[in-house]
Parts: structure tokens; C-alpha cells; sequence
């Protein structure tokens, strides 16, 4: 028994590298590795191994011969099964040695089997069969290994893998609310101490996750605004439609590009309003209590650089005191 532990336990090691490492490789058409879904691969083969070898050691092995083998171990169990084919846990205890062997065809068969025998009635055949699904392909974890472990959910609420499948689920589902419920959950259920790290950095991960938005808006509710009016003054000659409209915010006091920017259509009259998120150099941008100088911009050309003949206005704006400025566009480049 000593070697099945030691070989299952190396099993599962090489499980995880087989999953966790191709998610921390680059993915085609993504800016960086998926380290938050590795770690969560990971995760769950480290949880599913050890709650594997809590319900294994109910299970009445024989006293077997130091030459017995894993394998040997559990073709014979699969013998007695042929002879007592209604006996669920049997089939349940199949399910999980061939998902410690790998033999991930067979465990979901074994699992569908006491799924049919339970009447689908069975929260560990229906996690059983999902988890053979998702070690086979992680894809799964959005079609029918998800559906799975909903259902599982339903039948056992409190079921730690069930939860920690339904976790990871939620979380690829972008649903990071129910996600973390979920681990908060487990993590109340008194998990073994090796596995509290991992449900505590999910958590922590998810936490970071929800708070980035709010902080994002909270910055951006709090960036000062630049608010202009621009019209176009009558004896300004009129300009060909597809001329974009370039509006600037300059500070007179300093040379350089201008502290933000935006290209519009030209049509009049038009509200616009600038903000830290239009600043043309990251960290260069106006802040509340600075005059600055508004300046508006037909290019007929299309160079925001400017050109003689474009039409031209421009206005000085106090930041976060002046509300919305009449910006007119009332004269020509030389």
C-alpha cells in the first residue's frame, strides 16, 4: 500500500506540470502567460489528490504482497466489479483510481456508470465525471464538466471538491463573485493545513481582481476635467467635411507637446472634454488649479501638426474652476 501512495503521489505531481505548465507558456493571441488560471489548475489537482486519499482510506483493501502494483491493484478491483456490477461505491472507487493513475477515459467511464446506478443522484459520480473531463481537456470546464458540477453543487452543497471545481468554473465564467463565495466557503470548511495557502491566494487573486475596476473608476471620477464648447465662426471660410477636428490642452508656461489631445469630426457646435486619459506622455498631464491653454483645430490637411490656412480659435481654462468655455473658431493659420 505504501508504493501505491508513493506512485500515486508522483502521479499527481507529473498531473499538475502537464496542465500548469502549458498555461504559463504564452498563449497565441494574448498578452502574457494565464499564471492565475495555472495556479488554479494547479490548485485543483493538489486538492483533488488529497481529498482522494481521505474518502481511498474507507475503502476495505485486502492486506496485498509487496509485489502488487497500482495497476494490479486496480485491475483486480475492476474484476469484482464485473462479478457485482451494481455495487456504486465500487464503481465510485474505480473513478478515482484511474484518475490517479491518469487513465482518464476509463475513470469517466467508471463514473458514468455510477452516475447511472445513482439515478444521477450521485454528487461524487458527477464530480468524478467532471473532473475526468476537465484533466483531459481544460476546455471542458466550460461545457459539460461545468454543467456537471453544477449539478453536483445542487445535490451537495457543501462538497469541498465539488466547490472547488465550481469555484474555478465561476471564475473562467468571469463571474469572480460567485467564485469567491465559493472558496470563502471551503476555506470555512477547515481544509487541511497544506491547502489553505492555495484557497487564500485565490482569494486574495479574485479580491485584486474586483477591487481594479472600482479603483479605475474612482481615479477616473476624480481626474480633472477640461470642458470646451468649439464652434465656428461665421467668416471662417468653410472647410471640406472629412477635415478632422484636433482639440489641445497646452500649458503656456512650457514648450513641448500638449498635455492631452483629441481628434474629432469637424461638425459645430461640439462639447468636448479632455482628461488625464487623453494625455499624449504617460504621466505628463493638467492638474486641478493650472491655466492652460484650450485650442481648437480644423486640419485640412489631416496633420495634427498644423498647416497655414487651417482654422484656428483657442481659449485659456482655469482646471477645476471654470466650468464649460466657449472655444470659437474664428481665424486662419498664417
Amino acid at each position: 500500500m505504501i508504493a501505491f501512495v508513493l506512485l500515486a503521489a508522483g502521479l499527481t505531481l507529473a498531473g499538475v506540470a502537464a496542465v500548469a505548465i502549458p498555461l504559463l507558456r504564452r498563449r497565441s493571441g494574448s498578452a502574457g502567460p494565464a499564471s492565475w488560471a495555472a495556479l488554479g489548475a494547479a490548485s485543483l489537482l493538489i486538492i483533488g489528490s488529497a481529498l482522494l486519499y481521505v474518502t481511498w482510506s474507507n475503502w476495505p483493501w485486502r492486506t496485498s504482497s509487496a509485489g502488487d502494483s497500482p495497476q494490479t491493484m486496480v485491475a483486480h478491483l475492476a474484476r469484482q466489479l464485473e462479478r457485482d456490477p451494481n455495487n456504486l461505491e465500487g464503481w465510485l472507487m474505480l473513478g478515482r483510481s484511474y484518475t490517479v493513475l491518469q487513465e482518464y477515459p476509463l475513470a469517466l467511464r467508471a463514473y458514468e456508470r455510477a452516475e447511472r446506478l445513482s439515478g444521477g443522484k450521485s454528487a461524487d459520480a458527477l464530480t468524478g465525471e467532471a473532473e475526468a473531463l476537465a484533466l483531459s481537456d481544460e476546455a471542458e470546464l466550460d461545457g459539460r464538466a461545468g454543467r456537471l458540477i453544477e449539478r453536483a453543487l445542487v445535490l451537495a452543497p457543501d462538497s469541498g471538491k465539488a466547490l472547488f471545481f465550481g469555484a474555478a468554473v465561476a471564475a473562467r465564467h468571469g463571474d469572480l463573485a460567485l467564485a469567491r463565495q465559493r472558496f470563502v466557503k471551503l476555506l470555512a470548511m477547515n481544509p487541511p493545513a497544506a491547502v489553505r495557502p492555495i484557497l487564500e491566494q485565490q482569494i486574495s487573486a479574485i479580491d485584486e481582481k474586483l477591487a481594479a475596476p472600482a479603483a479605475a473608476g474612482s481615479a477616473k471620477a476624480d481626474s480633472p476635467l477640461v470642458r470646451v464648447n468649439v464652434t465656428l465662426a461665421s467668416t471662417v471660410a468653410a472647410v471640406p467635411s472629412n477635415a478632422p477636428l484636433f482639440v489641445f490642452v497646452r500649458d503656456p508656461a512650457r514648450a513641448g507637446p500638449p498635455l492631452a489631445a483629441k481628434r474629432l469630426e469637424s461638425r459645430f457646435p461640439q462639447s468636448v472634454s479632455l482628461s488625464a486619459s487623453d494625455s499624449v506622455i504617460s504621466g505628463r498631464a493638467f492638474a486641478v488649479g493650472q491655466s492652460v491653454q484650450v485650442v481648437a483645430r480644423i486640419a485640412r490637411s489631416g496633420n495634427p501638426l498644423g498647416a497655414s490656412g487651417d482654422p484656428v480659435g483657442e481659449v485659456t481654462y482655469r482646471v477645476g474652476r471654470d466650468g464649460v468655455a466657449s472655444l470659437v473658431i474664428d481665424h486662419v493659420m498664417p
